[in-house]
């Protein structure tokens, strides 16, 4: 497991703290233009833009018709980054995804010789779009890519360009002929981001000002290696220790058997989040400062992602579900319980 430095030095050098400063700014631009394309979701675009710039993955659940695959075009064309979507079937083999080698034969000498022909994933905007249609053997094929960013076909490791996002989808209605993400999978996702249906005013918007415009006619507002230089900026803005330790009370809360766990808790869930989700609230809280102009973590931060990063970490048992309480309603009442 990726274990990074929770208080790492002041930011050094003139340039990432330049480009930290224009952030907001360039952000509130990104908006405008998707905006262009897709009616609400800031949401969704902010917490995917966390991700960016934490090196992580996001799992996007929702009924389809919201404009989830929309959505990731757009997004991908306003960064400035390639984009690639993978279409999640039963029959879809893992050297669909990673590429695979095949013999070919040189028509001046007639020597043959294997070539590697990539596969899809090799993108840095990757749509895994309904990931729980496939078997496990093939969701299987994104774990190296998404934790070492790196896939390895016939013994020979390929890296891939960096940086790379993996936005994965799924449908929450249809269970039938699917194959549900593993607990161990689902946590290698920074973020679960529930899209939900739009409100009577969006709605509205969406049905009176459909918009035509293609996304390739989207205006790029920042290159790779912008993201990377950001990237490396907001990795070393510091978390003081309150806010450190108000991660790791939150997620220790979370497990029953820690003497810290709420009773609600200890009720209603069976296993609670691993010392991943302590480092992905503190890593996700520097990218959500940096995108709002602050150059330290704020324990604002640490309980406005907790849903995100807490929801599908949450192994909830058998009383929860007699009682209708969701991920989401156990974390508000942790939030409640645990203070800064």
């Amino acid at each position: 497991m990726v274990n990074p430095d929770l208080n790492p030095p002041p930011l050094p050098g003139p340039e990432p703290a330049a480009l930290l400063a224009q952030l907001p700014a360039k952000i509130r631009r990104l908006h405008e233009e998707i905006g262009r394309v897709v009616v609400g979701q800031e949401h969704q675009v902010n917490a995917i833009l966390y991700a960016l710039l934490s090196r992580g993955h996001c799992l996007l659940v929702g009924v389809p018709g919201l404009a989830k695959t929309l959505l990731v075009n757009a997004l991908s064309r306003v960064l400035g980054l390639p984009f690639s979507r993978i279409q999640f079937t039963p029959d879809l083999m893992p050297s669909d995804i990673t590429g695979t080698e095949i013999l070919e034969e040189d028509m001046a000498s007639g020597h043959r010789k294997f070539v590697f022909a990539p596969g899809p994933i090799f993108t840095q905007v990757l749509l895994a779009d309904e990931i729980n249609r496939t078997p496990p053997k093939t969701q299987a094929a994104l774990l190296e890519a998404m934790q070492e960013k790196t896939v390895t076909v016939a013994g020979k490791i390929r890296h891939l360009d960096e940086p790379f996002i993996v936005l994965a989808t799924q449908n929450p209605i249809e269970q039938e002929g699917t194959y549900p993400l593993p607990e161990a999978q689902l946590d290698r996702f920074l973020f679960e981001l529930q899209v939900t249906y739009p409100d009577y005013a969006a709605e509205r918007r969406i049905v009176e000002q459909h918009s035509f415009t293609p996304t390739a006619e989207l205006s790029p507002l920042f290159s790779s290696e912008e993201i990377r230089t950001c990237r490396d900026a907001v990795a070393l803005i510091p978390a003081a220790p309150n806010v450190i330790d108000f991660a790791v009370r939150l997620v220790r809360a979370t497990r029953p058997e820690d003497s810290s766990s709420p009773e609600e808790i200890r009720r209603y869930l069976k296993w609670g989040a691993s010392p991943r989700a302590s480092q992905n609230l503190v890593i996700a809280g520097r990218a959500r400062a940096a995108c709002q102009g602050r150059f330290n973590v704020a324990c604002e931060d640490i309980a406005a992602l907790a849903p995100d990063i807490l929801r599908h970490r949450l192994i909830r048992n058998f009383q929860a579900d007699a009682d209708a309480l969701s991920a989401d309603d156990l974390v508000r009442l942790l939030l409640e319980k645990v203070k800064p």
